[in-house]
This record gives C-alpha cells, structure tokens and sequence, in this order.
C-alpha cells in the first residue's frame, strides 16, 4: 500500500484526514515539521501532505528543504493549508509543491489528484552509477509546441549515458535535444531523450534524459569522471 505523510500541527486535521484516506493508503503523520523531515528520509513516504503555517519551522521551510535534498525531492508534496491559494500557491510551486488545497479540503479532488499523480510516478531504476555533479550544458531542440529553443542548464547529476537537469521549457516524454558540453568551449555530446520529468507544472521542471547512442564525448566513461569536479562529489 502507498504511503503518505501528513504534516500539520493541527491534531484534529490530521485525524480528519487520516479517516478520509486510510482506506486507500498508509498513513502515518507527525505535527513537528523538524520530525517530519527525519521521517521522510527514514520511511521516504510517496506523497506528504503539508500545512504551511506551524510554528518554529514554517510550511514553507518544510517544503523547500524536502526539495533540495536527493533522498526526498521527488516525493510530490501537497499543500493543505488556511491561506488563500491566491496568496500562497505560486510562491509554493516555485519551492516544488504538486498541489495547493485550501481548508475546508476538497477531498473528492484531493483523492483525484493523489491517485493521478501516484499513478504518473514511476519507480526508478538506477542501472548506472549516478554522481552528483554540476555540468554546465547546452540543449537545442523542439517544445511540445513545436517551437525550436536554444537554453544553458547545470546537471544535478550524471551517468554514463545520461544526466538529471532543469529545463525551463515544456517537453513531450521521448522528445529529444541536442546536448552540448560548455567546458572551454562548447563540445557536441550526442542526441538525448527525455525519459522522465519532474515538477512538470511548475516554472522550474527537470528532466531525466538518456542519450540515444554512446556519447561522442561526455563527462562520464566507464564510471571515470573525465571532467574536474568538486571535492566528495557523492554518488547517488
């Protein structure tokens, strides 16, 4: 059974909404933000739902140190909240939030838009050796509209044949782009696709992206890094 994590200093919310989802998953729930990020890297549940205003350590700050860190960045967070969606669910986006529900929660769209997403997400599978390491790139190619772009982008990590990056335009999974290496100078790596998208709804979505054939010259080789890197870069 799935599991999600319920985030609200609130005793009666968390109860209410525990009675409204147990059917369909595993719930566990916590109302001290700073235990609830110990449990989502203990447990790493596959949706939190989240309040914003709790005292000592915000909603807020919940949400963006769950986004930054690898263990738990790809766990989509609901936020359940007081405030008006106008107020608060843009600045939530920015920070990697799936989804903004004012209270009183519209559970039927809630159940909807948790099962729609749970259904999207896909388990991964890391058959390559991954490091975290920032590459600066190059990607030209085609938007889901057709339009051709031309943007920089930073790698968050890197394999032997592929790499994890924001992409600040919309893509179709499968689309492919031209990848180039910006280290002194810019060098042609190989043609991409993109297999997997994350944040997908938000200014700021990232994409997984697999060469299509073995790159004529990349970062990777063999799991060797070819490129300077920082220090105690880990593998992930």
């Amino acid at each position: 059974m799935l599991r999600i994590l319920i985030i609200d200093d609130d005793e009666g919310m968390r109860r209410l909404l525990r009675a409204r989802l147990e059917d369909a998953y595993h719930i566990f729930d916590t109302g001290d933000p700073e235990q609830a990020i110990a449990l989502s890297l203990l447990y790493k549940p596959d949706a939190i739902l989240l309040d914003l205003m709790m005292p000592n350590f915000s909603g807020f700050e919940v949400c963006q140190t769950l986004s930054a860190l690898t263990f738990t960045q790809q766990i989509p967070i609901f936020i359940i909240s007081g405030e008006a969606a106008t107020k608060c669910k843009a600045f939530c986006q920015n920070l990697g939030s799936a989804g903004y529900f004012e209270k009183p929660v519209d559970f039927d769209q809630l159940r909807a838009d948790l099962a729609s997403v749970l259904r999207d997400k896909r388990p991964e599978r890391r058959t390559e050796v991954r490091i975290r390491l920032n590459v600066i790139l190059k990607l030209r190619g085609k938007d889901k509209y057709g339009a051709p772009f031309e943007l920089f982008t930073t790698t968050e990590n890197v394999s032997v044949n592929g790499f994890l990056c924001s992409c600040a335009v919309a893509l179709e999974k499968d689309a492919t782009v031209d990848v180039l290496l910006c280290h002194e100078g810019e060098h042609y790596a190989g043609t991409a696709r993109a297999v997997r998208a994350e944040w997908r709804d938000t200014p700021n979505p990232r994409y997984g992206f697999c060469f299509v054939s073995k790159p004529s010259e990349w970062v990777l080789h063999c799991g060797t890094v070819l490129f300077e890197q920082p220090e105690n870069s880990p593998v992930v």
